[in-house]
């Protein structure tokens, strides 16, 4: 791994020179992405939509970076939701989807194949379609044909210098799928009272919680009390397991080691509690768990580098619970570990928070590391390849 600049993670003018694409901008920007999808979604025919109209299942389509909005609308759902709620991140819609079901598909672009082919079938097949995606494109041309309801994304702001990713727009495409199934009565309450007034409320907390956390995640702040600075410098040449405490903490443990990898170049597995926590907890046992500590002495061309270690990333609402068995046998065992907790605000809020946490520290793992955080040329030329 390159060696990681720490002096770089507290020159604010250094940082933006390494960033030309303003990826610490535009995740500033997240509560307000969600404040002006809310504003897209009143001005939309979804506005109208209401309890009355629930379908009788939900499916939600989505590939790559924006499988996120799927994971969090089935994990908001749980074992409370009034309908089923399925995600798909194929092209094959289920055979029992028809005329009472609504499909809900999400695209950044509008031009993920699998997601297009699924919300075009989804209309032959007339079930209700909701689609969100950038305007003009083929998911909203296959919205229109099927006389479903489609909510564009927002307009860059000027301060913009490159085109939104799934990792700096998250919100833009979240917001509205939760705002509308909250609206149908199909998930469980996410605010004080249901349907569209509670989500609204629920979803304005967020926008707050995501200026909070832009605040104390911002580039002038120091390493030593910027939490996602600190926890770069934390994940640098470590290997990241990354726990989350139930399941829209999981949601945001996949999140996390999704944006590593396509942010920072870093591999780490991703679970969830309680069902996880065995295989996590096997490997405090293996050769990268309590490897020794560096040797201040030892040389590099005759003992060869530093090997990487273990290093457990807790994701989680509450310092109690299951999860602090898991950090206090970690502690034990050797490992290293990283505490990400999110405690305040209501569930929707506190997921939030763990995933601005997350992803401002990837882009400073990533700018640190001198590493372009808004592109990969190997997955651009995947891309090619796969057409």
């Amino acid at each position: 791994m390159p060696e990681l600049d720490e002096g770089l993670l507290d020159d604010a003018d250094a940082l933006a020179a390494a960033d030309p694409a303003s990826v610490l901008r535009a995740l500033a920007g997240a509560g307000a992405q969600v404040r002006r999808a809310l504003e897209l979604v009143e001005e939309s025919p979804a506005s109208r939509w209401e309890a009355a109209d629930r379908p009788r299942a939900v499916v939600v389509a989505a590939r790559g970076g924006a499988t996120v909005v799927a994971g969090a609308l089935e994990a908001l759902a749980g074992q409370r939701a009034a309908v089923p709620v399925v995600a798909r991140t194929g092209s094959v819609l289920p055979a029992w989807v028809g005329a009472l079901d609504l499909v809900v598909a999400v695209s950044l672009s509008g031009r993920a194949g699998a997601t297009v082919a699924l919300a075009a079938e989804a209309g032959r097949r007339g079930a209700r379609l909701l689609t969100v995606s950038a305007a003009g494109s083929p998911l909203e041309a296959v919205c229109a044909a099927a006389r479903g309801v489609h909510v564009p994304l927002p307009e860059p702001g000027r301060e913009s210098t490159s085109a939104p990713t799934s990792r700096t727009a998250l919100w833009s495409l979240l917001t509205p799928a939760l705002c509308v199934t909250s609206s149908l009565g199909v998930l469980a309450p996410i605010g004080e009272t249901s349907g569209a007034a509670g989500a609204r409320e629920a979803l304005e907390e967020v926008a707050r919680a995501l200026d909070d956390e832009a605040e104390a995640c911002r580039p002038s702040s120091e390493a030593f009390v910027n939490p996602a600075k600190t926890l770069a410098l934390d994940l640098s040449g470590d290997v990241p397991v990354l726990l989350g405490d139930g399941d829209l903490a999981g949601v945001a443990a996949r999140r996390a080691a999704s944006v590593l990898a396509r942010t920072a170049r870093v591999p780490a597995v991703h679970g969830r509690l309680p069902d996880d926590a065995g295989d996590v907890v096997a490997t405090f046992g293996g050769p990268f768990a309590a490897a020794a500590e560096d040797d201040l002495f030892d040389d590099p061309f005759l003992d060869g580098p530093a090997r990487s270690r273990l290093r457990l990333v807790l994701l989680r609402e509450a310092t109690t619970g299951p999860s602090s068995a898991v950090l206090a046998l970690a502690e034990r065992s050797g490992v290293r570990t990283s505490d990400v907790v999110a405690d305040e605000g209501g569930p929707l809020a506190r997921f939030a928070r763990l995933v601005s946490r997350t992803d401002f520290a990837a882009a400073y793992l990533a700018l640190a590391s001198g590493l372009d955080p808004a592109t990969s040329p190997h997955v651009a030329e995947l891309r090619d390849v796969l057409g």
